[in-house]
C-alpha cells in the first residue's frame, strides 16, 4: 500500500537527508525506522505526507504516485503523530481531537470549532479508543505527557486513516508512558487494520513491536529486515 522509490531531499544548506531511499509495505504491517539524531527519520516520513515537498523520487500511495493533484486526498487517509505532540494547550481534548476532521470539515464553521454532533460523537470514540473518554473537557496543558500524545493519537484516527506516521511519539515520554503508547499504537494496528510508519530511538520498541525495522543513517537504507533479527545488525547504525 505504500511504495518508496529513490526518494531523495536536498536542503538548501546543503544537507542531503535523503539519498535514495526505496523500500515498500503492506497493508496492516507495523515497520518501525531506527536511526541516529539527523539520519533522516522525520524528513522520509514528512515526504510521504507532503510536508515536505518530493523533488526526486516517488512515493506510490494506494498504488497512486503523490502528486500535488491527489496530494489532499492521501492527507485525508493519512494521519501523523508527532513527537512534541502539536496540541493547542488551552483547548479541551475533544477540541483537539476535532482538528483531526479541518481538512474535511467546512473551513469557515472549523475556525470556530462548529462542528456537527456526528463529529463530536467521533471525536468521543477516539478519545474512549485511547482511554481518555474522562478527559474529553479537560485543557489538555492539564494532562501528562502520556496522556497528550494519546490526545495527538486520538486526533490522528479520528478522521480513519489507513496509514499512520508516526514521528518519534516516545521520545518526549518517561518509560513507563514510552511502553503504553506503543502498546497503544499495536493496538490500533491490529484492531483496525492501520499501517503504521513510526520512527524511533529504542531498539527495544522496535524489537517489541515491530513487524519489520529499517535501519536508517546517513540518508541510506542500511538494513531492512523482520524484527527478530534486529540485534544481529544493530552495530551498523550505531558503530
Amino acid at each position: 500500500m505504500l511504495e518508496i522509490n529513490n526518494l531523495r531531499k536536498n536542503f538548501n544548506n546543503g544537507t542531503h537527508a535523503l539519498k535514495g531511499v526505496s523500500f515498500k509495505i503492506k497493508r496492516g504491517e507495523f515497520i518501525s525506522i531506527l536511526g541516529p539524531s539527523g539520519s533522516g527519520k522525520t524528513t522520509l516520513l514528512r515526504s510521504i505526507n507532503g510536508l515536505e515537498p518530493i523533488e526526486n523520487g516517488e512515493v506510490i500511495f494506494n498504488n497512486n504516485k503523490i502528486t500535488k493533484e491527489n496530494l489532499p486526498e492521501v492527507q485525508r487517509k493519512t494521519g501523523m503523530i508527532f513527537q512534541e505532540f502539536n496540541l493547542v494547550n488551552n483547548l479541551s481534548s475533544i477540541n483537539n481531537v476535532l482538528t483531526g476532521l479541518l481538512n474535511s470539515s467546512s473551513k469557515f464553521l472549523s475556525m470556530f470549532y462548529l462542528f456537527t454532533k456526528e463529529q463530536k460523537l467521533e471525536a468521543l470514540q477516539s478519545l474512549k479508543t485511547v482511554g481518555l473518554l474522562e478527559k474529553s473537557y479537560s485543557r489538555v496543558d492539564e494532562l501528562s505527557g502520556g496522556q497528550r500524545q494519546r490526545i495527538g493519537i486520538a486526533r490522528a484516527i479520528i478522521k480513519k486513516p489507513i496509514l499512520l506516521l508516526a514521528d518519534e511519539p516516545v521520545a518526549s515520554l518517561d518509560p513507563n508512558a514510552a511502553l503504553s503508547t506503543m502498546k497503544l499504537l499495536k493496538k490500533i494496528n491490529k484492531n483496525f487494520n492501520i499501517t503504521i510508519l513510526c520512527s524511533l530511538h529504542q531498539t527495544n520498541l522496535a524489537m517489541e513491536f515491530s513487524d519489520r525495522v529499517i535501519g536508517l543513517s546517513d540518508g541510506l537504507i542500511v538494513f531492512d529486515q523482520e524484527a527478530k533479527y534486529l540485534e544481529k545488525n544493530i552495530n551498523k547504525l550505531y558503530s
